[in-house]
Protein backbone atom coordinates (compact mmCIF):
# COMPACT_ATOMS: atom_id res chain seq x y z
CA UNK A 1 0.00 0.00 0.00
CA UNK A 2 1.11 3.58 -0.73
CA UNK A 3 -0.09 6.92 0.66
CA UNK A 4 -2.80 8.47 -1.48
CA UNK A 5 -2.57 11.94 -2.97
CA UNK A 6 -5.23 13.08 -0.52
CA UNK A 7 -3.18 11.77 2.40
CA UNK A 8 -0.13 13.60 1.10
CA UNK A 9 -2.21 16.78 0.88
CA UNK A 10 -3.23 16.34 4.51
CA UNK A 11 0.37 15.86 5.64
CA UNK A 12 1.49 18.96 3.75
CA UNK A 13 -1.41 20.96 5.18
CA UNK A 14 -0.36 20.07 8.73
CA UNK A 15 3.22 21.01 7.89
CA UNK A 16 2.13 24.42 6.61
CA UNK A 17 -0.32 25.26 9.40
CA UNK A 18 1.44 23.59 12.31
CA UNK A 19 -1.86 22.34 13.75
CA UNK A 20 -4.25 19.52 12.96
CA UNK A 21 -7.40 21.59 13.48
CA UNK A 22 -6.21 24.38 11.19
CA UNK A 23 -5.12 21.87 8.56
CA UNK A 24 -8.55 20.22 8.71
CA UNK A 25 -10.21 23.60 8.25
CA UNK A 26 -7.92 24.36 5.31
CA UNK A 27 -8.75 21.03 3.67
CA UNK A 28 -12.46 21.31 4.50
CA UNK A 29 -12.65 18.01 6.42
CA UNK A 30 -13.19 17.09 10.03
CA UNK A 31 -10.14 16.88 12.27
CA UNK A 32 -10.76 13.19 13.17
CA UNK A 33 -10.93 12.31 9.47
CA UNK A 34 -7.70 14.17 8.71
CA UNK A 35 -5.92 12.60 11.68
CA UNK A 36 -7.07 9.13 10.68
CA UNK A 37 -5.84 9.58 7.10
CA UNK A 38 -2.44 10.81 8.26
CA UNK A 39 -2.17 7.88 10.68
CA UNK A 40 -2.98 5.53 7.80
CA UNK A 41 -0.27 7.16 5.65
CA UNK A 42 2.22 6.69 8.49
CA UNK A 43 1.17 3.06 8.78
CA UNK A 44 1.71 2.50 5.04
CA UNK A 45 5.16 4.09 5.22
CA UNK A 46 6.10 2.48 8.51
CA UNK A 47 7.40 5.74 10.03
CA UNK A 48 6.14 8.57 12.21
CA UNK A 49 5.83 11.73 10.15
CA UNK A 50 4.38 14.12 12.70
CA UNK A 51 4.81 14.48 16.45
CA UNK A 52 1.59 15.52 18.15
CA UNK A 53 1.98 17.84 21.13
CA UNK A 54 0.09 20.43 23.15
CA UNK A 55 1.84 23.25 21.30
CA UNK A 56 0.98 21.90 17.88
CA UNK A 57 2.28 19.49 15.27
CA UNK A 58 6.01 19.10 14.65
CA UNK A 59 7.47 17.24 11.69
CA UNK A 60 9.94 14.50 12.44
CA UNK A 61 13.17 14.57 10.39
CA UNK A 62 11.82 11.94 8.02
CA UNK A 63 8.52 13.84 7.99
CA UNK A 64 10.30 16.94 6.70
CA UNK A 65 11.80 14.95 3.86
CA UNK A 66 8.46 13.34 3.02
CA UNK A 67 6.77 16.75 2.96
CA UNK A 68 9.45 18.14 0.67
CA UNK A 69 8.92 15.29 -1.78
CA UNK A 70 5.14 15.34 -1.38
CA UNK A 71 5.07 18.98 -2.45
CA UNK A 72 6.86 18.00 -5.65
CA UNK A 73 4.39 15.19 -6.32
CA UNK A 74 1.37 17.41 -5.72
CA UNK A 75 2.85 20.15 -7.90
CA UNK A 76 3.36 17.67 -10.74
CA UNK A 77 -0.26 16.56 -10.45
CA UNK A 78 -1.45 20.17 -10.66
CA UNK A 79 0.85 20.69 -13.65
CA UNK A 80 -0.76 17.72 -15.41
CA UNK A 81 -4.22 19.21 -14.90
CA UNK A 82 -3.11 22.58 -16.23
CA UNK A 83 -1.34 21.06 -19.25
CA UNK A 84 -4.54 19.24 -20.19
CA UNK A 85 -6.56 22.44 -19.95
CA UNK A 86 -3.93 24.33 -21.92
CA UNK A 87 -3.98 21.71 -24.68
CA UNK A 88 -7.66 22.41 -25.07
CA UNK A 89 -6.81 26.06 -25.86
CA UNK A 90 -7.67 27.36 -22.42
CA UNK A 91 -5.71 29.09 -19.69
CA UNK A 92 -7.49 28.10 -16.53
CA UNK A 93 -6.99 26.56 -13.15
CA UNK A 94 -5.12 27.77 -10.08
CA UNK A 95 -1.66 29.28 -10.28
CA UNK A 96 0.28 30.06 -7.11
CA UNK A 97 2.12 33.33 -7.57
CA UNK A 98 4.79 34.62 -5.23
CA UNK A 99 5.78 38.26 -5.26
CA UNK A 100 8.09 40.65 -3.52
CA UNK A 101 6.10 42.89 -1.17
CA UNK A 102 7.76 45.89 -2.83
CA UNK A 103 6.00 44.93 -6.09
CA UNK A 104 2.79 42.97 -5.61
CA UNK A 105 0.51 45.55 -3.97
CA UNK A 106 1.24 48.15 -6.66
CA UNK A 107 1.17 45.93 -9.75
CA UNK A 108 -1.29 43.13 -9.05
CA UNK A 109 -4.59 44.96 -8.38
CA UNK A 110 -4.71 46.22 -11.98
CA UNK A 111 -3.04 43.12 -13.39
CA UNK A 112 -5.49 40.76 -11.66
CA UNK A 113 -8.43 42.64 -13.18
CA UNK A 114 -6.97 42.39 -16.68
CA UNK A 115 -6.00 38.74 -16.26
CA UNK A 116 -9.54 37.90 -15.19
CA UNK A 117 -10.97 39.74 -18.17
CA UNK A 118 -8.73 37.83 -20.60
CA UNK A 119 -8.74 34.45 -18.83
CA UNK A 120 -12.00 34.14 -16.84
CA UNK A 121 -11.20 30.62 -15.60
CA UNK A 122 -7.73 31.53 -14.33
CA UNK A 123 -7.34 31.69 -10.55
CA UNK A 124 -4.33 33.31 -8.90
CA UNK A 125 -3.41 32.76 -5.28
CA UNK A 126 -0.80 35.32 -4.25
CA UNK A 127 1.79 35.17 -1.50
CA UNK A 128 4.16 37.99 -0.53
CA UNK A 129 7.60 36.95 0.75
CA UNK A 130 11.16 38.18 0.82
CA UNK A 131 13.57 36.99 -1.87
CA UNK A 132 14.99 33.99 -0.01
CA UNK A 133 11.56 32.67 0.99
CA UNK A 134 10.24 33.04 -2.55
CA UNK A 135 13.16 31.06 -3.92
CA UNK A 136 12.68 28.27 -1.39
CA UNK A 137 8.95 27.98 -2.07
CA UNK A 138 9.43 27.97 -5.83
CA UNK A 139 12.05 25.25 -5.67
CA UNK A 140 10.01 22.94 -3.39
CA UNK A 141 6.78 23.38 -5.34
CA UNK A 142 4.78 25.58 -2.99
CA UNK A 143 4.73 28.33 -5.63
CA UNK A 144 4.40 28.03 -9.40
CA UNK A 145 5.93 31.36 -10.41
CA UNK A 146 7.41 34.53 -8.95
CA UNK A 147 7.51 38.23 -9.70
CA UNK A 148 11.04 38.91 -8.58
CA UNK A 149 14.62 39.65 -9.65
CA UNK A 150 15.76 36.77 -11.84
CA UNK A 151 19.40 36.87 -10.70
CA UNK A 152 18.30 35.78 -7.23
CA UNK A 153 16.77 32.52 -8.48
CA UNK A 154 19.39 30.26 -10.00
CA UNK A 155 18.54 27.37 -12.34
CA UNK A 156 15.14 28.80 -13.23
CA UNK A 157 13.45 30.07 -16.39
CA UNK A 158 12.30 33.67 -16.58
CA UNK A 159 10.62 36.32 -18.70
CA UNK A 160 11.70 39.93 -18.38
CA UNK A 161 8.78 42.16 -17.38
CA UNK A 162 10.19 45.64 -16.82
CA UNK A 163 13.09 47.69 -15.49
CA UNK A 164 12.26 49.62 -12.37
CA UNK A 165 14.01 52.90 -11.68
CA UNK A 166 14.68 54.01 -8.12
CA UNK A 167 13.39 57.27 -6.65
CA UNK A 168 14.53 59.47 -3.80
CA UNK A 169 11.85 60.37 -1.28
CA UNK A 170 12.36 63.22 1.19
CA UNK A 171 10.25 65.52 3.35
CA UNK A 172 8.98 68.52 1.41
CA UNK A 173 11.18 70.88 3.46
CA UNK A 174 14.33 68.84 2.73
CA UNK A 175 16.91 70.46 0.42
CA UNK A 176 16.55 67.61 -2.09
CA UNK A 177 12.89 68.56 -2.42
CA UNK A 178 13.67 72.10 -3.52
CA UNK A 179 14.40 71.08 -7.12
CA UNK A 180 12.78 68.98 -9.82
CA UNK A 181 14.26 66.39 -12.13
CA UNK A 182 16.66 63.51 -11.62
CA UNK A 183 18.97 63.33 -8.60
CA UNK A 184 22.65 62.65 -9.33
CA UNK A 185 25.11 60.64 -7.28
CA UNK A 186 26.82 63.76 -5.96
CA UNK A 187 23.57 64.98 -4.37
CA UNK A 188 23.48 61.88 -2.12
CA UNK A 189 27.02 62.25 -0.79
CA UNK A 190 27.15 62.14 3.02
CA UNK A 191 23.40 61.64 3.39
CA UNK A 192 21.60 59.15 5.65
CA UNK A 193 19.80 56.60 3.47
CA UNK A 194 16.74 54.66 4.65
CA UNK A 195 16.09 51.21 3.19
CA UNK A 196 14.58 47.81 3.92
CA UNK A 197 16.28 45.18 6.05
CA UNK A 198 18.32 42.26 4.78
CA UNK A 199 16.62 39.59 2.69
CA UNK A 200 15.37 41.99 0.02
CA UNK A 201 17.15 42.52 -3.32
CA UNK A 202 16.15 46.19 -3.05
CA UNK A 203 18.27 46.64 0.06
CA UNK A 204 21.31 45.20 -1.76
CA UNK A 205 20.83 47.63 -4.65
CA UNK A 206 20.38 50.58 -2.29
CA UNK A 207 23.53 49.62 -0.39
CA UNK A 208 25.44 49.63 -3.69
CA UNK A 209 24.03 53.05 -4.57
CA UNK A 210 24.99 54.43 -1.15
CA UNK A 211 28.51 53.10 -1.51
CA UNK A 212 28.90 54.66 -4.96
CA UNK A 213 27.57 58.01 -3.74
CA UNK A 214 29.51 58.13 -0.49
CA UNK A 215 26.23 58.06 1.48
CA UNK A 216 25.45 56.10 4.65
CA UNK A 217 22.82 53.44 5.23
CA UNK A 218 20.94 54.33 8.41
CA UNK A 219 21.91 52.21 11.39
CA UNK A 220 19.20 53.79 13.53
CA UNK A 221 16.26 52.53 11.54
CA UNK A 222 15.84 49.44 9.34
CA UNK A 223 12.44 49.36 7.65
CA UNK A 224 10.22 46.35 7.26
CA UNK A 225 8.04 47.95 4.56
CA UNK A 226 8.20 50.73 1.99
CA UNK A 227 5.49 52.60 3.88
CA UNK A 228 7.63 52.53 7.01
CA UNK A 229 10.77 53.97 5.44
CA UNK A 230 8.71 56.58 3.58
CA UNK A 231 7.15 57.77 6.82
CA UNK A 232 10.56 57.95 8.46
CA UNK A 233 11.75 60.15 5.58
CA UNK A 234 8.78 62.45 6.08
CA UNK A 235 9.76 62.75 9.74
CA UNK A 236 13.27 63.83 8.76
CA UNK A 237 15.12 60.63 9.69
CA UNK A 238 16.90 60.49 6.33
CA UNK A 239 16.29 60.02 2.63
CA UNK A 240 14.29 56.98 1.52
CA UNK A 241 15.07 55.24 -1.75
CA UNK A 242 11.96 53.69 -3.29
CA UNK A 243 11.24 51.60 -6.39
CA UNK A 244 9.28 53.35 -9.12
CA UNK A 245 6.05 51.32 -8.94
CA UNK A 246 5.65 52.28 -5.31
CA UNK A 247 6.80 55.85 -5.88
CA UNK A 248 4.35 56.42 -8.73
CA UNK A 249 1.38 54.56 -7.29
CA UNK A 250 1.67 55.39 -3.60
CA UNK A 251 4.35 57.87 -2.52
CA UNK A 252 3.24 60.74 -4.74
CA UNK A 253 -0.10 60.80 -2.98
CA UNK A 254 1.49 62.26 0.17
CA UNK A 255 1.62 66.09 0.12
CA UNK A 256 4.29 66.13 2.86
CA UNK A 257 7.02 64.64 0.71
CA UNK A 258 8.66 64.89 -2.69
CA UNK A 259 9.84 62.01 -4.88
CA UNK A 260 12.47 62.44 -7.58
CA UNK A 261 14.08 59.82 -9.83
CA UNK A 262 17.70 58.84 -9.34
CA UNK A 263 19.49 59.73 -12.56
CA UNK A 264 22.23 57.13 -12.97
CA UNK A 265 22.30 53.58 -14.43
CA UNK A 266 22.93 51.67 -11.18
CA UNK A 267 19.71 53.00 -9.65
CA UNK A 268 17.44 50.37 -11.15
CA UNK A 269 16.41 46.74 -10.84
CA UNK A 270 15.23 44.26 -13.45
CA UNK A 271 11.92 42.56 -12.65
CA UNK A 272 11.00 39.21 -14.20
CA UNK A 273 8.41 36.49 -14.03
CA UNK A 274 10.31 33.41 -12.82
CA UNK A 275 9.35 29.73 -12.88
CA UNK A 276 10.97 26.33 -12.49
CA UNK A 277 13.20 25.43 -15.41
CA UNK A 278 11.50 22.08 -15.97
CA UNK A 279 7.93 23.37 -15.62
CA UNK A 280 5.61 22.17 -18.38
CA UNK A 281 3.61 25.38 -17.96
CA UNK A 282 6.06 27.78 -19.61
CA UNK A 283 3.59 28.77 -22.31
CA UNK A 284 0.97 29.61 -19.71
CA UNK A 285 3.51 31.58 -17.68
CA UNK A 286 4.41 33.62 -20.73
CA UNK A 287 0.75 34.43 -21.41
CA UNK A 288 0.40 35.69 -17.85
CA UNK A 289 3.72 37.54 -18.12
CA UNK A 290 2.60 39.49 -21.17
CA UNK A 291 -0.31 40.91 -19.22
CA UNK A 292 1.91 41.77 -16.24
CA UNK A 293 4.39 43.47 -18.57
CA UNK A 294 1.71 45.59 -20.25
CA UNK A 295 0.23 46.68 -16.92
CA UNK A 296 3.65 47.63 -15.56
CA UNK A 297 4.44 49.63 -18.72
CA UNK A 298 1.19 51.55 -18.30
CA UNK A 299 1.95 52.41 -14.66
CA UNK A 300 5.57 53.33 -15.27
CA UNK A 301 4.70 55.63 -18.17
CA UNK A 302 2.97 57.94 -15.67
CA UNK A 303 4.86 61.22 -15.44
CA UNK A 304 2.35 63.35 -13.58
CA UNK A 305 1.74 63.00 -9.83
CA UNK A 306 -0.93 60.50 -8.92
CA UNK A 307 -4.08 62.15 -7.60
CA UNK A 308 -6.49 60.81 -5.04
Amino acid sequence: MRPTLRQLQYVVAVAETGRFNEAARLMNVSQPSLSAQIAEAESHLGVRLIERGRKGAILTPIGEEVVRRARRVLTEVEDIKTVVRRSAGQLEGRFRLGTLPTLGPYLLPTAATQLHARFPQLRLSVREEDTRSLDEKLKDGRLDMLISTAEDHLDTASMHLFDEQLFVCAANDHELSAEDGPVGLEALKGREILTLGNGFRLSVIVQDVARMAGAHISTEYEGTSLDAIRQMAVMGAGVAILPSLYALVEARRDPFQVVRPLGFPAARREISLVWRQDSPLAESMESIGKVLRDVAASILSTDAPVSD
